[in-house]
């Protein structure tokens, strides 16, 4: 029983550092009043999207305060209340 528990327990560890995978993008567009960014990205592994230039959600205000035009970013982005949001940015 302890090795099956043992693999459930590296899979799921494994599901979770996927979904962490911060993506590289540059920031296009910035609308701070409506909280989105506009991001020219690489592939989105987590969402199975190509990469290409899309707009998403900040809620963060936090996140939102370090971004700017122009700047070169990693982040990660998931579907929150539907909505495509960028959740993390290093």
């Amino acid at each position: 029983m302890k090795p099956l528990i043992a693999l459930f327990s590296a899979l799921a560890m494994a599901a979770s550092a996927q979904a962490t995978e911060f993506t590289k993008g540059t920031i296009k567009k910035l609308d701070t009043s409506a909280k989105k960014v506009t991001i020219a990205h690489e592939d989105l592994k987590n969402l199975d999207m190509p990469a290409m230039t899309m707009v998403f959600r900040v809620k963060d205000d936090a996140i939102l305060a370090k971004l700017k035009e122009g700047a070169a970013i990693e982040f990660i982005a998931d579907r929150v209340d539907g909505k495509l949001t960028v959740t993390e940015i290093k």
